[in-house]
């Protein structure tokens, strides 16, 4: 800023600058505090589901390949369609 004399408001001009620092700080440690909480969420998440998963009772140790074929193609146990081999155009 100017004034009508040529001289600069230095005072005014550092005091803008602390408070964008400070924002950009708070911001910053907001942004990490967030990574870490949603990483901690599905850490957590992830080793409960491995966990319900390996002390399922139903839980088979096949593999996904042989499941597919004791299925069929498409994997579904109840039809035993072919996959489509060409893509229907959009209307």
């Amino acid at each position: 800023m100017l004034l009508l004399n040529g001289q600069i408001q230095w005072r005014g001009i550092s005091t803008t600058v602390v408070v964008e620092l400070i924002i950009l700080l708070a911001l910053a440690l907001a942004a990490v505090s967030y990574v870490e909480w949603s990483s901690k969420v599905a850490v957590a998440e992830f080793m409960s589901a491995t966990e319900s998963s390996a002390s399922d009772p139903n839980h088979s140790s096949e593999s996904p390949v042989q499941a597919q074929s004791r299925k069929g193609s498409t994997g579904c146990p109840v039809g035993k369609r072919s996959l489509p081999t060409q893509l229907a155009p959009l209307p």
